[in-house]
């Protein structure tokens, strides 16, 4: 990282490999000419950032000393004031869709508090670990082909069904959505920083 440092997404595909990759790849792909007002990273200590945004070895080092759980002040109160001020300024319609874990209440539980019926996560999540899901949203940003949001409900997570996919398998998915002005904006927060 040079004197300037470097863009926050630069830093986190470097730290996490195929999962941010495939992240960032997804929310270049679907959001578009979008991506620098509607995409958010989940950092430990600073809430929500854009992945644009510059970061320099003391911010990596902050982050680093701050645990990613949902019971932590330290990381909770600055997500959820994100957070909150995100949900105040988005339209009727518009929904959030959370690419980052779903398999515990670390994300879901502070941004369910901001954005209620709003936040959305990938259908196809359930029952996948990191890699798989890395895996299908750079395969999915390729083929052009969105996956299926279905909202962050426990209910809803608890009712997808679970599949085992042998490795290279496909997975059905939903036509292709273009970006109509009919459509919803979606704000894509992806989660970002220590496990």
């Amino acid at each position: 990282m040079s004197g300037e440092g470097a863009s926050l997404g630069e830093v986190f595909s470097f730290v996490s490999g195929l999962y941010f990759r495939g992240k960032l790849a997804y929310a270049r792909a679907f959001a578009a000419e979008e991506f620098e007002t509607c995409v958010h990273v989940i950092t430990a200590a600073r809430g929500l950032m854009s992945p644009l945004a510059r970061i320099a070895h003391e911010d990596l080092r902050d982050m680093a000393g701050v645990k990613i759980h949902h019971e932590n002040a330290e990381y909770r109160a600055p997500l959820v004031r994100d957070a909150e001020k995100l949900a105040a300024a988005l339209a009727d319609g518009d929904e959030v869709v959370l690419l980052g874990s779903i398999a515990t209440p670390k994300y879901l539980e502070p941004l369910s508090v901001a954005f209620g019926a709003r936040l959305m996560v990938p259908a196809e999540f359930v029952g996948r670990g990191d890699m798989s899901r890395g895996a299908l949203m750079l395969r999915a940003a390729r083929e052009m082909e969105q996956l299926t949001y279905i909202p962050a409900t426990s209910e809803t997570l608890h009712a997808a069904p679970r599949k085992k996919l042998r490795a290279g398998a496909k997975t059905k998915r939903a036509p292709t959505k273009t970006r109509a002005k009919s459509r919803p904006k979606r704000a894509t927060i992806r989660k970002a920083g220590k496990k």
